[in-house]
């Protein structure tokens, strides 16, 4: 087999088309918007979640980055409430979520930072649109599934997995959105099975 022929890349989930993901999409409806906002250094990263999480919600929208351009980060905030994915912390001031906002999700904009602790509160820390938005808290969320990458603490979440959850809050629906963690436990023992053949983890994008 040829090196061009290893390297084919799939033209849905950007990723060498040996490791390809698509089999995992889980295309749910959903009434709350997504933006994602993934740091450049987790685009080719295969352990990354962003990407399925992206093909499986039709309502998304993700945009490589880290430092924002306001004048393109401003529009895709606007127009709707925009709400953040990102746990409140002393010292950082951020307006309150009202729980009341989910009577109406499809009024609601859910950001999600997508990349490692330190990279995430850097993308924070540099765009000032983001600093200013409201802080949606989790409650109750079960253990992760993301066996494949090493957390910092019992409650770090995937991606998919925080964005998944928030949905299921803000739209009072959980079972709507447990298909697309069926999927995302596949996901993970696929990127396992690499690492048990003793190939390491499977190549990420181009």
């Amino acid at each position: 087999m040829s090196n061009s022929t290893k390297r084919a890349i799939c033209a849905t989930c950007l990723r060498p088309q040996a490791s390809c993901i698509c089999e995992w999409i889980t295309a749910l409806p959903h009434a709350v918007e997504v933006l994602i906002l993934q740091h450049p250094l987790e685009v080719a990263n295969a352990k990354g979640s962003a990407r399925l999480l992206h093909l499986s919600l039709p309502g998304s929208t993700l945009l490589v980055g880290e430092r924002f351009d306001p004048a393109v980060l401003a529009p895709l905030l606007a127009g709707k409430r925009s709400v953040l994915l990102y746990p409140a912390s002393a010292g950082e001031p951020a307006p309150a979520f009202d729980p009341a906002w989910s009577d109406a999700p499809s009024a609601l904009r859910l950001v999600v930072l997508d990349g490692t602790w330190r990279k995430s509160r850097k993308m924070l820390h540099l765009n000032p649109l983001l600093q200013e938005l409201p802080r949606l808290p989790l409650r109750d969320t079960p253990a992760s599934h993301y066996l494949i990458r090493k957390a910092h603490a019992a409650d770090q979440l995937s991606t998919l997995e925080a964005s998944c959850y928030a949905l299921m809050q803000l739209e009072n629906d959980t079972a709507r959105f447990a298909p697309l963690i069926t999927a995302f436990d596949g996901f993970v023992a696929q990127q396992l099975s690499y690492i048990s053949l003793g190939g390491g983890e499977a190549p990420g994008g181009p």
